[in-house]
């Protein structure tokens, strides 16, 4: 046992001082790799969120139900993103086949023009309004402010899940990135920057710490990253 664990205490070392080297410690692949549970959680609960309000009743709330139409399983689609890359998503369905979804047309696979806004309702800081703000953004008119507070409803726990998740004690190594993208605000596009922090566990896995969403990257928005 004393062996295995030197082994792989050897081949972590190796790992670290390969990515220093490097100087380009994390690839935008990996962060991809990071960010598609967090795309692919949201494109769900967006769509049971859509499929709730179609049927009238929240699933097992067989009392508030008043239609013949019923959950029928789910089907799996693959979306394609600027910043998760390729992610599977399992789309739920009617047994009637009405519903239709409307976050994600049907035959619509990429949604790179609002995964900047995905990404910002994880990032540390982001209000209850601020994520209904987006989603309504995401949404633009399509739907009523009834259906777009029921996707509210569905993201905002698991947003805040993430925010509020516990981290380790003690992280081998700390690494600080920054990644630009495009937002869409008030007709207009400006450059964003995702500031984020990844750790290496004792084991060597990494894990995503945390998201912040700010201007250009500066080190005076890192300092008070830092500061926190």
């Amino acid at each position: 046992m004393l062996r295995k664990n030197k082994e792989e205490n050897t081949a972590f070392k190796n790992y670290v001082k390969q990515r220093l080297r490097e100087g380009n410690p994390l690839k935008a692949e990996e962060l991809q790799d990071m960010f598609k549970d967090a795309f692919a959680e949201f494109f769900e609960a967006a769509f049971n969120a859509e499929l709730e309000s179609e049927l009238g009743y929240s699933k097992h709330d067989y009392k508030s139900k008043e239609t013949k139409n019923s959950r029928n399983g789910y089907s799996k689609k693959t979306l394609k993103s600027d910043i998760a890359g390729e992610f599977d998503v399992n789309i739920p369905r009617d047994r009637n086949g009405e519903y239709k979804p409307q976050i994600v047309e049907k035959h619509k696979r990429d949604v790179s023009s609002i995964d900047g806004k995905i990404l910002s309702m994880y990032a540390k800081g982001m209000s209850t309004s601020a994520i209904n703000s987006h989603i309504e953004d995401i949404y633009k008119f399509s739907v009523s402010k009834e259906q777009v507070s029921r996707v509210t409803d569905k993201i905002l726990p698991i947003a805040k899940e993430w925010q509020c998740r516990p981290l380790d004690s003690l992280y081998t190594v700390i690494f600080l990135d920054g990644m630009s993208f495009d937002v869409r605000e008030n007709g207009s596009y400006r450059k964003k920057t995702v500031y984020v922090i990844i750790g290496i566990k004792i084991d060597g896995k990494k894990e995503l710490l945390g998201l912040w969403v700010g201007e250009n990257e500066t080190s005076k928005y890192w300092l008070s990253i830092l500061s926190l």
